[in-house]
Order: C-alpha cells, then structure tokens, then sequence
C-alpha cells in the first residue's frame, strides 16, 4: 500500500444533522435515511453490516440485507447453521451498520437478536425466487465445500427435487435485531462529524450527542 493511498482521505461537506433534525422515534429516523438513500438511487439501500461474537467475545462480521423493519426491530434471514447463526446461539447480541458513501452517512444499530416466527420465516421465504430457495436449502453456509461445482450440484439436487416453489428447510430462518441503541453519523469537514444517539430507557429514548 503506497504512502499516497494512506494520505488520502474525503471530505466529507454535504450535509450536518444537528439535534433538530432528529425524529422522536429512532425507527422513523432509520425509515427517512433509508428513504434519503432510496430517493438518491443508492445500490442495495437495505444492505447492513451485521457483527456477531462468539461467547468468548471474538467477532466476526458480513454484509446482508435486511428483510424487515417495524417497532420491534430489524429482520433479516439466513442458515441457522451458518457462524452467524452458531454465534448468536452463544451470544444473542449483534449490531448492523448501514454505509451509505453516497450520503455520508452511516448509522450503528446494537442489541439483543432473537428468532422471528416460523410463521414470518415461512411467509418471506415463500416470496423468494425458486433459485434462491433452492439454493438456501442446499448451500451448508459457511462449511468448507470440495469446489464450486460441488455446491451447483447440491443446489440442482434440490431443483430436481422441487421444479417450483419449494417449503422452507428448518435450517433457514429470520433473525430479528433489537435495538436498545442506534448511532446517526453524519460527516463533517476536518473530522468534526455529527454523530446523534437513540438510548432506550424505561421512559423511551433519550437523544444525546457524542464527540467525533
């Protein structure tokens, strides 16, 4: 990595976010952003960091899509037996991070994670694409597998198997995020950044401004 590459850094001007800006519900607030990034024809809007740990705190982190948003929290799906979903069954905390360069903007969201029901699991999956399904139920995420081509021909078995629409696999499901904190960050020139929280308490959320 040359010297230049790590000298150089944006400026981020676009825009602040002062505490005026702020909604009173932290949801509605993610919902405007998400909006913001939609209207200004961001790729994959949705698209989130999600990290998780093990029980012994070491962490790991990949990019999904959330699926779901509503007052009790943020979904998103994937294999059970996947790390995330081993990790989660040993420490049932993670946050998501949305990154929009476009904008400026990132926003931090951290909590308890929990199953959704197998009703809302069954229900997303029904709306997935046949490919898409049957990939989920064939792919063992995140074992190792001999080749590409091995893992084409576990997902043909189960295209072969299931021409069409195909039920849900018990080992694929919704996972539901929720929040006892979110972090608005808006950047800033000379990196004095807007960074604006959500703290969930027992009479709501209290709003504070932290330090970039």
């Amino acid at each position: 990595m040359s010297d230049a590459f790590l000298g150089s850094r944006l400026i981020y001007a676009r825009a602040g976010l002062d505490e005026s800006m702020l909604l009173e519900s932290p949801f509605d607030m993610l919902r405007k952003w998400l909006d913001d990034a939609t209207d200004e024809s961001v790729k994959e809007p949705t698209a989130m960091v999600i990290s998780t740990a093990t029980k012994e705190g070491k962490p790991s982190a990949r990019v999904v899509l959330m699926r779901g948003l509503d007052e009790r929290g943020l979904t998103f799906y994937t294999n059970y037996e996947s790390r995330k979903g081993q990790e989660l069954v040993e420490n049932p905390w993670a946050s998501a991070t949305f990154w929009w360069a476009l904008l400026e903007r990132q926003i931090r969201i951290e909590g308890p994670v929990e199953r959704v029901s197998k009703e809302e699991s069954d229900a997303y999956f029904a709306t997935r694409r046949p490919d898409s399904q049957h990939a989920s139920a064939a792919s063992p995420q995140s074992q190792v597998v001999a080749s590409r081509e091995a893992l084409v021909a576990l997902t043909q078995a189960v295209a072969d198997q299931y021409p069409d629409a195909m039920p849900r696999p018990e080992h694929w499901g919704g996972y539901r995020l929720i929040p006892t904190g979110f972090e608005f960050w808006q950047g800033r020139p000379a990196r004095l950044h807007d960074r604006l929280i959500y703290e969930k308490t027992e009479d709501g959320w209290k709003t504070s401004r932290l330090a970039s």
